[in-house]
């Protein structure tokens, strides 16, 4: 015997072994390629031990209503606005990020401020409305969202920040019939990026 033949004879063996299934997993196995027909068909799911029921545990303060199809965390800001049936246009409208700059920013970069929206402490929105008189606006702003309504538009805006909605302000410029509103934006991290 040569010592091909017997590197080839037990590299044969060896696979054997790994293919092989030990007589205790043998059970199991069979039970897992042969489903019953209440058990349905097999999915990537059932690869793996079972999976053990989480128990769901309530808040005990909170109280469960079995009415509610959702908890009210659940729906976004600005929801109560959204009326798809409603048959007034969306009017076009621009975001455009604000920083205020001076020459230590520009030239000598004393305030590390960036071109970058991180340094941007204002958001205007530029709002176009053909048609449209001041008086006829009504505008509502939240932390996420603004909500425009006028005769023959509305829009319901969820914003890229949150703003401070007590600060801002808003200007409609009649000859370009052009509302823009400009507003303070909240982030948590305002002290690293401005001193």
């Amino acid at each position: 015997m040569d010592l091909e033949s017997m590197t080839s004879a037990s590299a044969l063996q060896a696979l054997s072994k790994l293919l092989s299934i030990p007589e205790e997993e043998e059970d199991g196995l069979e039970q897992v390629l042969d489903p019953s027909p209440a058990v349905g068909a097999l999915s990537p799911g059932n690869i793996g031990p079972a999976k053990k029921e989480e128990s769901k545990v309530n808040p005990p303060n909170k109280t469960e209503n079995r009415k509610d199809i959702w908890d009210p965390e659940e729906v976004p800001e600005g929801s109560e606005f959204d009326d798809m049936w409603d048959p007034r246009g969306q009017p076009e409208y621009d975001i455009i990020f604000k920083q205020q700059v001076g020459a230590e920013d520009v030239f000598l970069g004393m305030t590390r401020k960036d071109p970058s929206t991180a340094c941007c402490e204002d958001l205007l929105i530029k709002i176009k409305l053909p048609g449209t008189k001041s008086s006829d606006i009504t505008l509502d702003i939240r932390e996420k969202v603004l909500d425009l309504r006028t005769p023959k538009h509305k829009l319901l805006l969820h914003l890229p920040h949150p703003v401070d909605s007590k600060t801002g302000k808003a200007s409609f410029i009649t000859e370009k019939e052009i509302l823009e509103v400009t507003l303070t934006m909240k982030r948590e991290f305002d002290f690293i990026n401005f001193f």
